[in-house]
């Protein structure tokens, strides 16, 4: 283990250990943590400005909590590095996101202390609710619930819904809301708004400090605290706290907002709302990258800022002799600019990710034609689809993982009214070291079953930019281009725009033994692999599909027409995508073939590099000479 922790940090390995300390050794741990996860994140990239922010919040929950017992719920969980390095995986956060490593997010089979495995947004409350009703149930009343949601998490449609009914349920619930202003980007939207003016507003803290005072009086008097509470609250039902608390219009006690980098405050006001009974929230402030001076002035860059000096903040880029090609996001950031410039039609939609997907390029040349919507996807897509009903051409631009909460509205809103909408699905595929809850593996599958959608994939910079273009143009309908996360194989890919025919593949290379059959950028595996069995006298054949939907039917009769043997890859599911899709075509066109699918096989990939992935899943350019050699019987 290359970083070594502290003095304190050292002697911590559960919540037990914590427990031990005074809590006047708590801000000292705090330090120490905070700058363990520094030391370990400088050499081994993950998720630094958010778990930085929530150090104080994992102590003090720890310290007062029983845990695991108790059930501790991370929303956003790149925000709980602290959480666990305090039980029981300190001695392993060097290996956090690597292959067959710890994971970088809480997730059930990794620790009794993982309440909830998440990775999407938006959904504690719902878990944390749906756990103290059924503790409620069991009779295990003296179990406590605390659901944290952080980094813009309350933007998501799914916390308001869990908010609506929780608010009613009389759960022994308590919701910790961590406000740092920022998810990736900064947080936008009206309860951003409201966030912001409830927490510097004079009067509200006014009142809020003088609630405090009292109630911190309260637990002194033992059996009558609740009763004393409940005065407090019916004494000002008709001042501001009471008419302007977004939380308390959903029967929920509000507490806050407090400094949330505060330990020992945090610690003892946590202790005093363990009394509490019911559905409550506390509202704590917190800096994102707090304690590492560049993280908190550069709070989007050092969200997941890659390798860096622990000592300076300069982010290590890698060397490299030869030019790199450009990654996916910035050919879509760059091309949608000059599609906009040509067509005024076109705007640009995100939930949450305009440095992500690279639409903050055109947010700045063109600000009033890109919209971030906040972590709300389902929304995104709806409000993608009124745009295109008054004869906008909206390019609503979503992860592959994060589409899979906008089925729906993808399908009732957008395709069934085959109304003009242009899905680039961003990190489609294995995307490497987020694991499980970020792999695009699905979208190929899900799209393929609508009816009235164009489903593609390129294989390269140049035919994501033609694809771009292709789907603007007049009559197209609703229209997906997904590709993955990383660099592209061009060095020149700044061409002129290019119409291509829809459904339309093409034949990469010719041959006799064998044919690839593959469909985006995963197809370059394939070409490798061609040019390595081209050397041992194998002469395979090459198709990229391009569209999954339409699917060439005219190329398709030409493969089964002069091969018996094929191999389909793609970088998804081998359930219903590509390899399905030729299956299908085989079946009712009467051919008769060996095929073998090469794609992510029916369970959940963990995480790892992408290069990682693909050679587990066997779809490398190893894997592929492997599968052609066992399929030619060599």
């Amino acid at each position: 283990m290359s970083a070594k922790p502290g003095k304190l940090l050292s002697s911590i390995n559960y919540p037990s250990d914590l427990k031990k300390l005074k809590k006047e050794d708590l801000p000292e741990l705090c330090n120490e943590i905070r700058k363990f996860i520094i030391d370990v994140i400088s050499t081994n990239p993950g998720h630094l400005g958010a778990s930085l922010g929530t150090v104080e919040l994992a102590v003090a929950l720890h310290y007062v909590f029983k845990t695991p017992f108790d059930k501790l719920i991370w929303d956003v969980g790149h925000q709980a590095y602290a959480h666990k390095i305090l039980t029981g995986r300190k001695d392993e956060f060097h290996t956090n996101r690597m292959y067959k490593g710890i994971s970088g997010f809480p997730k059930i089979s990794e620790s009794e202390y993982d309440a909830f495995g998440v990775g999407h947004s938006s959904t504690s409350i719902s878990a944390a609710l749906g756990m103290a009703i059924a503790s409620k149930i069991k009779h295990k009343n003296g179990r406590k619930h605390i659901a944290v949601i952080g980094d813009g998490a309350m933007t998501g449609g799914m916390a308001l819904e869990a908010l609506n009914n929780a608010g009613v349920s009389k759960a022994n619930l308590l919701i910790i809301l961590n406000d740092n202003g920022i998810a990736i980007d900064k947080n936008v939207g009206a309860i951003k708004e409201y966030l912001t003016d409830i927490a510097i507003s004079k009067t509200y803290n006014r009142i809020k400090n003088i609630i405090w005072k009292i109630l911190g009086k309260a637990s002194k008097y033992g059996p009558n605290s609740q009763k004393i509470v409940q005065q407090i609250e019916s004494a000002i039902k008709g001042s501001i706290l009471r008419k302007s608390n977004l939380f308390e219009s959903f029967n929920f006690r509000y507490f806050g907002p407090i400094d949330g980098n505060d330990v020992i405050r945090l610690a003892k006001l946590l202790k005093d709302m363990k009394r509490i009974p019911g559905p409550k929230l506390l509202h704590i402030i917190t800096v994102k990258g707090k304690g590492f001076k560049q993280a908190e002035n550069d709070q989007i860059r050092f969200h997941a800022p890659g390798t860096f000096d622990k000592n300076t903040g300069e982010i290590i880029k890698l060397s490299s002799s030869e030019k790199l090609p450009p990654k996916y996001q910035t050919v879509f950031g760059e091309s949608i600019i000059e599609l906009a410039e040509k067509n005024d039609k076109i705007v640009g939609i995100t939930p949450a990710m305009p440095t992500g997907c690279s639409l903050n390029l055109m947010m700045k040349k063109m600000p009033k034609r890109v919209f971030d919507v906040g972590i709300a996807e389902q929304h995104a897509v709806t409000f993608s689809a009124g745009l295109a009903v008054q004869g906008l051409i909206p390019f609503c631009n979503i992860y592959s993982t994060f589409m899979q909460r906008a089925y729906d509205q993808v399908i009732h809103d957008v395709a069934l009214q085959k109304l003009h909408v242009v899905f680039c699905l961003d990190r489609g595929g294995l995307v490497g070291e987020d694991g499980a809850t970020h792999h695009g593996a699905f979208d190929l599958s899900y799209l393929r079953t609508i009816p009235n959608i164009i489903v593609s994939a390129p294989m390269n910079e140049e035919e994501l930019r033609n694809l771009m273009y292709t789907a603007q143009l007049k009559g197209m309908g609703t229209f997906s281009i997904r590709y993955p996360k990383g660099r592209g194989v061009m060095t020149d890919w700044k061409k002129p725009f290019k119409k291509l025919e829809i459904g339309k593949g093409r034949k990469i290379k010719g041959g006799k033994d064998i044919a690839l059959i593959t469909i985006g950028h995963i197809g370059n595996y394939a070409v490798e692999a061609c040019k390595k069995l081209e050397k041992e006298k194998i002469n395979t054949a090459h198709y990229d599909m391009r569209f999954l939907k339409p699917i060439d039917e005219k190329l398709l009769h030409e493969v089964f027409s002069k091969f018996k043997k094929l191999i389909t890859i793609e970088d998804g599911t081998i359930i219903g995508g590509l390899g399905s899709a030729v299956i299908e075509f085989m079946a009712d066109n009467n051919y008769n073939a060996k095929i073998k699918r090469l794609g992510i096989p029916d369970h959940f990939i963990e995480h790892g590099t992408q290069a990682e992935l693909h050679k587990e899943c066997g779809y490398d350019t190893e894997g592929i000479i492997k599968a052609v050699k066992e399929i030619i019987g060599i």
